[in-house]
């Protein structure tokens, strides 16, 4: 696999699979303890989802789990201090 991630807002993410969005990463509440979400753009059958999407949308207890899920994706932040973790 090959995702990587770029921030469009705080708590939200576009998710590329290969340099070509697939889906979105975003976190689903406002206060903390915060969740996110990986969900993909197309309903595709489950043959045809890319690894490791079993289901359209997953739930994480963290953004740093749903990253060690995808397999650790190049993240691109709009934090000039270049932090991606908020939560």
């Amino acid at each position: 696999m090959s995702y990587s991630l770029i921030q469009l807002a705080p708590g939200a993410y576009d998710l590329l699979l290969h340099g070509e969005v697939v889906g979105s990463v975003v976190r689903t509440t406002s206060f903390q303890p915060y969740t996110w979400t990986a969900e993909l753009l197309e309903d595709v059958p489950p043959s045809r989802r890319p690894a490791p999407f079993t289901e359209l949308e997953h739930v994480f207890a963290s953004l740093e789990d749903l990253c060690e899920w995808l397999g650790q994706p190049q993240m691109k932040t709009n934090n000039r201090h270049g932090d991606a973790w908020e939560g």
